[in-house]
């Protein structure tokens, strides 16, 4: 099953930690966030890789070519660049079209190190989101499910701090989802997700892990420090 990497973002609140490089690539100790991503994955069964780039796409280019002699060897590699920034849902559409994609695929956020949950996503069926408790799920907005563990309703953020479910920036998806795509931006968060809920499609999938969203500075150096004392080869991929 193919893998499709969201990384074309411009990451303007990691301005303060790095503005020379994309986000994707934002070093966590002495290894660009993206090579222990790449790492994560392949562990998890990966074998084939679809990049998807915008924001200085050559960079993340250049990475994942070295990396094909390194983790990627072996794998299947595409790395597709939007001409203009498309939203979530549309790079995931132009994927679909520029690859003649027909079958189910899986999607992650390169920003978001998830420790497990490609297998769950893979066994599960498609529109699938994996969610995730969090301590504090103002930042994010949280994700009710009901018992039958569909999505019932996308809460927004909120100013009160209170744990609850969060969608953890993996899915598994269908290209039949993005047919009527008119090739403008879009949001999957905001448009596709609600739509699917209304329709009462989409499913989630209750994850385990270590989930972080590294998209302020504070969020990088916590992950940092996580890193800096954890052997990512011998985390379980269900770690709580």
């Amino acid at each position: 099953m193919k893998l499709l990497v969201l990384a074309g973002g411009f990451g303007t609140r990691l301005r303060s930690v790095v503005s020379d490089r994309p986000k994707a690539l934002v070093p966590v100790g002495s290894e660009p966030l993206l090579g222990l991503q790449i790492k994560n994955w392949r562990d998890q069964g990966i074998h084939s890789f679809v990049f998807l780039l915008h924001h200085q796409a050559a960079q993340i280019i250049d990475f994942v070519k070295a990396e094909r002699r390194a983790s990627l060897l072996e794998c299947e590699v595409e790395c597709l660049i939007e001409a203009s920034p498309l939203g979530t849902g549309g790079s995931v559409a132009n994927a679909i079209r520029t690859l003649n994609l027909h079958h189910d695929f899986l999607l992650v956020n390169a920003d978001t190190w998830l420790s497990a949950g490609i297998q769950a996503l893979t066994d599960a069926n498609s529109p699938s989101i994996g969610v995730i408790h969090v301590p504090d799920a103002s930042r994010y907005g949280s994700v009710k499910l009901n018992a039958r563990s569909q999505v019932t309703n996308f809460q927004e953020k909120s100013i009160l701090s209170e744990p609850g479910l969060i969608n953890a920036g993996i899915a598994k998806l269908s290209p039949s989802h993005f047919e009527d795509w008119d090739g403008h931006a879009f949001s999957l968060e905001r448009d596709l997700y609600p739509k699917l809920v209304e329709q009462r499609l989409l499913m989630g999938v209750a994850l385990r892990g270590k989930f972080t969203d590294i998209g302020i500075p504070e969020d990088h150096t916590q992950f940092c420090a996580w890193v800096a004392t954890n052997t990512l080869d011998k985390v379980p991929h269900d770690e709580n």
